[in-house]
């Protein structure tokens, strides 16, 4: 198994094609349908169902595609590591960040790299994602980690970090603490929800509008945590995902219709980076992905 093929099995899904994962990798795109065919072979299992219009992960590819990004990532950030101690990085980096984060692993990087490189400039914003996805584009940000549902605006790529349906979450024993639920269970209780704008609040919405309901919210907050304490207090359902409500007590219960899922995600602007746009990117992927 070569590190190669592992980039372009994953490429292909990223991009959605062969022949865009070529284009991005600057590769024939029979070399990648080679090396994804050799990858295959080596595993005794197909990674894609080809049998379609589209192209779709086996449950296989399913089940190996996010080890194949966190060993990719882990090399990225190997390498990273070794140019550290050969070459000092410096620059300015201009980060922004969804509104409400307090997610562990994104504050325990963004702080250890004044500790680790002085030399690097850090600036910090707070936004919703859709602004944070234009400030990147026009080029005042250079990374973002944003929420979202569907796809991000043209022009940027994104590497994705959480792909998760989202949840109901009540306190043990609520009347809706169940195995699972519909959306339309909910339309009698309080929703507690993020604010517009986020990937969380946008995958709700959506998957309404699919099953035929409104998207109503009686209760928005930028904070998860703050949903999750009101949550506690008997306030409203809050509609989360899973990982939002990890270690807190509460129960998440499945949403069987709510299709759209909410996905967390890093974007900067296609194409090259500077070494220290690079090491941050590197070193939060690596980090978000491990958690």
């Amino acid at each position: 198994m070569e590190m190669h093929q592992l980039r372009y099995f994953a490429a292909v899904m990223d991009e959605g094609t062969f022949t865009a994962a070529a284009h991005r990798l600057h590769v024939s795109q029979s070399g990648i349908s080679t090396q994804v065919a050799k990858l295959e072979l080596e595993l005794g299992q197909q990674l894609f169902d080809r049998s379609g219009r589209h192209i779709r992960l086996t449950p296989v590819g399913e089940a190996v595609l996010p080890l194949a990004k966190n060993v990719l990532a882990t090399l990225e950030a190997i390498k990273h590591t070794a140019a550290e101690f050969a070459d000092a990085v410096r620059g300015r980096v201009r980060l922004g960040m969804i509104m409400g984060c307090s997610i562990p692993p994104f504050l325990d990087t963004v702080a250890g790299l004044g500790r680790t490189h002085p030399g690097i400039e850090l600036s910090l914003h707070e936004g919703y994602s859709e602004d944070l996805q234009a400030q990147v584009l026009a080029g005042s940000l250079d990374l973002a980690l944003i929420g979202y549902a569907g796809d991000v605006v043209p022009g940027l790529e994104v590497s994705v970090v959480v792909d998760e349906p989202v949840t109901a979450v009540v306190p043990t024993g609520h009347p809706l603490d169940r195995p699972e639920l519909r959306l339309g269970d909910l339309r009698d209780e309080k929703i507690l929800c993020l604010s517009p704008g986020t990937g969380i609040r946008a995958a709700y919405e959506d998957s309404c509008r699919r099953t035929g309901l409104d998207p109503r919210v009686d209760i928005d907050a930028s904070s998860p945590v703050t949903l999750l304490r009101l949550a506690e207090r008997g306030a409203g359902v809050a509609v989360l995902s899973a990982s939002s409500a990890r270690g807190t007590g509460l129960r998440t219960v499945p949403l069987t219709d709510a299709a759209t899922h909410a996905r967390l995600g890093l974007v900067t602007r296609r194409g090259q980076h500077s070494p220290a746009v690079q090491l941050l990117l590197t070193r939060l992927l690596a980090a978000l992905r491990a958690d």
